[in-house]
């Protein structure tokens, strides 16, 4: 078999669960789970029927590129929300629908990667989105870290990044909104990596699933389609985007995204996927044309947010070294002990699961930047968010 499976990291749901399953928690107590990114807010009714109202169409076999009218939806989407110069991101060039980004940024790598060439690096933050790793060690790339600390503002430090790194780069992941932190990129911190990326001959992936998740209805994250419109850079060279409706559109479980961008990259993907056999069913095609379509429910889904981002912040103020991230539903507070032992603890004496920071990054450069954090994943219910906090005030004061 294939030897790099071996290289392959256990996956943080199952480092979690060995954590979990050493301690007992209190019986009398509900368990409440902060530690996956699944949304639980409920999907919206009407994708719902017109998933529905098309199962028939399961009768037919999808096309890997996806149907005329999904890729003209997510293209006017993306035209709309990124202020993209008009008639520059088309249908036909520069969208493939896929089965979520989960699939997408996995199968990307694997098409980008060129083996031929010696030390092939794959770069990405830390901590990161632990699919980017795996990607790299099964494309025969190394994985290389860029530390995301407070120092940087939880964005790497791309300037100190050293030329024999970017040399031997062929594929950067960025993740704007960030997992864990929620932290977003500016346009000029965008543009810097574009300019890097034309010096370099290098492919840049941005993972955008967290995109929709804000709290200013006025100012939404810019995205590395955007800054390549401000450039005038309409062809979206070395340039790829990954968008999912999972968090947006509250549909995990759809598994429905696109990836965007330059159209010459798209057009090899394309072919990578043909073979890959990893065609959209068209119900949840027609399905994902009318999530696409509306921007109500993703308002009112950010609403929802906002309400137990305030309320959990609030317990949280003065207990937990914690800030309200930029985007995303993650909370990303500084522990007082490490994240692995607070995590542990606070499911034995709370019933409360968080994920221990240190599960979503590696060691580089002497250290691991989640050695002393935990994410909250603020996906359940309002009160259920309120009664996890009001939960890990106790334990934080008991310590």
């Amino acid at each position: 078999m294939n030897p790099d499976l071996s290289q392959l990291h256990p996956y943080p749901f199952e480092k979690l669960a060995a954590l979990k399953a050493a301690v007992s928690a209190p019986a009398q107590l509900t368990d409440i789970m902060l530690s996956i990114g699944e949304p639980k807010h409920e999907p919206p009714a009407f994708v719902l029927e017109t998933l529905v109202k098309n199962l028939g169409k399961l009768s037919n076999y999808p096309t890997t590129k996806g149907l005329p009218e999904l890729r003209e939806a997510i293209a006017t989407w993306a035209s709309k929300r990124f202020h993209l110069n008009s008639g520059t991101f088309t249908a036909d060039k520069h969208v493939l629908p896929v089965n979520g980004t989960r699939e997408a940024l996995f199968a990307f790598a694997q098409a980008i990667v060129d083996r031929s060439k010696p030390n092939p690096l794959i770069v990405s933050p830390n901590p990161f989105y632990q699919i980017y790793e795996g990607a790299a060690i099964l494309s025969g790339a190394e994985p290389y870290f860029l530390n995301c600390t407070p120092e940087n503002n939880f964005i790497p430090d791309f300037a100190a990044v050293p030329t024999a790194v970017w040399e031997h780069c062929q594929l950067l992941f960025i993740c704007s909104p960030g997992n864990p932190t929620g932290a977003v990129m500016s346009s000029a911190q965008l543009k810097q990596l574009i300019a890097l990326a034309d010096q370099y001959d290098f492919v840049i992936a941005s993972d955008e699933c967290y995109s929709e998740l804000y709290f200013d209805e006025q100012n939404p994250p810019v995205g590395l389609l955007q800054a390549c419109a401000e450039l005038g850079r309409d062809d979206f060279a070395r340039c790829v985007v990954f968008h999912s409706l999972s968090k947006r559109s509250n549909l995990p479980g759809l598994r429905s995204g696109f990836v965007g961008g330059d159209a010459k990259i798209l057009e090899k993907f394309l072919l990578y996927r043909t073979y890959h056999g990893c065609a959209m069913p068209v119900p949840t095609q027609l399905a994902s044309v009318a999530a696409w379509q509306d921007e109500s429910h993703v308002i009112d889904n950010r609403e929802a947010y906002r309400q137990k981002f305030d309320a959990v912040l609030a317990i949280l103020d003065g207990v937990l070294d914690v800030a309200k991230p930029d985007a995303s539903f993650y909370l990303w507070p500084k522990t007082p002990i490490k994240g692995e032992d607070f995590a542990q603890q606070l499911f034995a004496q709370q019933k409360v699961t968080v994920l221990p920071g240190s599960y979503l990054a590696r060691e580089a450069n002497g250290f691991n930047p989640g050695e002393y954090y935990v994410r909250l994943a603020l996906v359940a219910p309002l009160a259920e968010c309120i009664q996890a906090a009001e939960r890990i005030k106790a334990f934080v004061q008991s310590l």
